[in-house]
């Protein structure tokens, strides 16, 4: 379909979603980039942020994904995902909940080794908190 974007993205462990959309925004390393048909091939990795899917008047689907790689060809847009959470299924109450969980974990470590695994998961909730506003 010329006027589609074929999208499809997926995760080290299983594809994610596959769809002919109207246009994808990426998060790529230097900024937001917009994909639309017949876009110019390029590759760029992505920082931690949301993925847009737009497609006919339907609702923009929303997906954070804490990084990766894009791939652009004329055809369209495939995205390696690290890891990928729909928008949708985060609640601001249960993710601040688990913020003040990670917090009081880093307080409480009793070594650096827990103290850095409780710092990257609370680094980690902190951006999905911040692409919920």
């Amino acid at each position: 379909m010329a006027d589609k974007v074929s999208f499809e993205m997926v995760s080290p462990d299983r594809l994610l979603k596959t769809a002919d959309v109207d246009m994808v925004i990426v998060p790529g390393m230097e900024g937001d980039f917009g994909v639309l048909p017949g876009h110019a091939p390029l590759i760029s990795t992505m920082r931690p942020g949301v993925v847009e899917i737009h497609d006919e008047g339907n609702d923009v689907e929303q997906i954070f994904v804490r990084g990766g790689f894009a791939e652009v060809t004329t055809e369209g847009v495939t995205i390696l995902a690290e890891e990928a959470i729909a928008m949708a299924d985060l609640g601001r109450g249960q993710l601040e909940q688990e913020v003040s969980y990670a917090r009081e974990d880093i307080d409480d470590a009793k070594t650096d080794e827990a103290r850095d695994r409780a710092q990257h998961k609370f680094d980690q909730l902190i951006q999905l908190l911040d692409a919920l506003d």
